[in-house]
């Protein structure tokens, strides 16, 4: 059954409005070189695929790529395709800022805006694409709640974003994200700033996001993906090594590159 949230009549948010993304074929450049060569991967409604690999392997590159992040870089190119509910986002039939709406990120570094407040920051996705929002105080509490951190921050509303811890701030710019209703939500090493305590936040709540999106995640971790992803693609000089559940490639790889990788040998 669809129900519109309170606040956000003009975006429907229901249990079922998980996405599947689906890779095929991607290759990536900047300038001439070449940093990913024609990889393939789904990732799946209600699941958490981690993007794992030695620095340098194009994890980070191919993340950017399902958000058409890459291609503000000057010289960055792609091919192949990436597909949204059955649309080639870089198919020309979606703009950039609705697929960012739809595919949501977040950053290595927590980036809560420095001049808002905490309860501008949640808001901030919505007032740059221009949706309004008739009772944002529902819309506040209902994605802070959801990203585990209403009762830290809901009589600190006036404070700034950059008031808050590091593990906080993150959290933070997890509900910014969510307040958009986006369908996929793509972390890149959003724990590698962070203590072990705020680690552990962030990884209940990717596992609490999971139920309701599709969650891809790069991590240098091998811990970190055991714990929060059902499958995980190793990734090695830009080619996609192996795909598969995360329990398979962890305790019986199908390529040497990747129980290398995994037993520590290199990378």
């Amino acid at each position: 059954m669809t129900s519109t949230v309170p606040g956000l009549e003009s975006v429907a948010a229901t249990d079922t409005n998980a996405a599947s993304l689906r890779a095929r074929n991607v290759s990536a450049w900047f300038g001439k070189r070449k940093v990913l060569e024609r990889c393939t991967l789904d990732m799946d409604a209600r699941r958490v695929t981690a993007l794992i690999g030695p620095s340098g392997c194009g994890k980070s590159t191919f993340l950017r790529i399902l958000n058409r992040m890459h291609e503000v870089i000057p010289g960055a190119q792609i091919a192949g395709k990436v597909v949204l509910d059955g649309v080639d986002i870089y198919g020309g039939e979606l703009p950039a800022t609705q697929v960012r709406m739809r595919i949501g990120m977040v950053f290595q570094k927590p980036n809560p805006f420095p001049s808002m407040s905490i309860y501008d920051n949640v808001l901030a996705g919505l007032k740059l694409a221009r949706i309004p929002v008739s009772d944002k105080d529902a819309l506040v509490e209902e994605c802070l709640r959801r990203a585990g951190m209403w009762d830290e921050v809901k009589d600190r509303f006036k404070e700034g974003g950059m008031s808050l811890s590091g593990g906080q701030q993150q959290r933070l710019c997890i509900a910014r994200s969510l307040a958009v209703r986006p369908r996929v939500l793509l972390m890149d090493e959003p724990c590698s700033a962070l203590d072990p305590i705020a680690t552990a936040k962030i990884e209940d709540l990717i596992d609490e996001l999971s139920e309701n999106y599709a969650i891809a995640i790069v991590t240098h971790s091998m811990q970190q993906a055991a714990r929060v992803s059902q499958r995980t693609a190793y990734f090695h000089l830009g080619h996609l090594i192996e795909v598969g559940d995360t329990d398979d490639i962890f305790t019986n790889p199908r390529q040497k590159l990747t129980e290398d990788y995994i037993t520590g040998r290199f990378g």
